[in-house]
């Protein structure tokens, strides 16, 4: 979801909700604009929930580990499969 633009708020951007599966599962925020760059950095341990959100400055999330994601177009895990 855009920001609005006739209001600049962003807390209309889309929320995600990562919950680790394993201990250190790396989130990484990355930025908008001419050139990507990380714009910020957590880690979380298995159970640990974080609910991140799209804004103006954040357009891409990088997760690394395995982690349950839940967005409005559904559920997907990251990390290798376990064989």
């Amino acid at each position: 979801m855009p920001v609005d633009e006739r209001t600049k708020d962003p807390s209309t951007g889309d929320y995600i909700v990562i919950r680790a599966l394993e201990n250190g599962v790396n989130l990484i925020g990355m930025t908008r604009g001419r050139d990507t760059r990380l714009l910020h950095t957590e880690k979380l341990d298995a159970g640990e929930v974080i609910v991140a959100q799209f804004t103006d400055n954040t357009s891409a999330m990088k997760i690394r580990g395995r982690a349950e994601i839940l967005t409005r177009h559904g559920r997907i895990l990251s990390g290798p499969d376990k064989a």
